[in-house]
């Protein structure tokens, strides 16, 4: 359960927390949306993820655990309870990492320098899909969207890159 729950964070972009409190209720597999309500989100505004293939994959492996729309995606071992808190930093231990070398929200990080440095994926498409604030006061005020369109393109690219299966293209140098 912690490891598929890690992989889904990876892709999603996701917050641990955000995550290990996720219900089936938030999850629309035919749309391949989340949508995390503002309560249950640091900023207290509701965000919607773009589900990209292997994160349905994960929900479709985990569907047959399934209880009703308020329980958990990844329920922990206590009956009606999450996943632990320290299920995701003691998966990380298991793998040999040291602390201090990695943590499970470095992890966004790895995705946002990714995205800058790696894609021209636009800069306000890479803070909507971490659910950072984008703009001043006045320009959010007049942006109504969230790009999903765009930020779904965004998070295939990124599942394509963590499996390995992103494409480099070797750029010839004059001479």
């Amino acid at each position: 359960m912690s490891a598929l729950c890690l992989e889904f964070v990876i892709l999603t972009g996701g917050r641990s927390g955000e995550t290990m409190g996720a219900r089936w209720g938030e999850i629309d597999l035919q749309a391949k949306l989340w949508v995390i309500p503002g309560r249950r989100m640091k900023g207290k505004r509701e965000h919607r993820v773009p589900l990209q293939d292997r994160a349905v994959e994960i929900l479709g492996m985990l569907e047959p655990l399934k209880t009703g729309p308020e329980s958990f995606v990844f329920p922990g071992t206590k009956p009606g309870r999450p996943l632990s808190t320290m299920a995701l930093a003691m998966l990380i231990r298991r793998l040999g990492i040291k602390q201090g070398e990695a943590t499970v929200h470095g992890f966004r990080a790895t995705f946002r320098t990714w995205v800058g440095d790696c894609t021209t994926f636009p800069r306000e498409i890479a803070e909507e899909a971490l659910a950072h604030q984008v703009g001043s006061e006045v320009e959010r005020a007049y942006r109504r969207g969230d790009a999903i369109e765009k930020r779904r393109q965004l998070m295939s690219a990124w599942a394509d890159y963590c499996a390995g299966a992103s494409t480099v293209v070797a750029l010839r140098t004059a001479g």
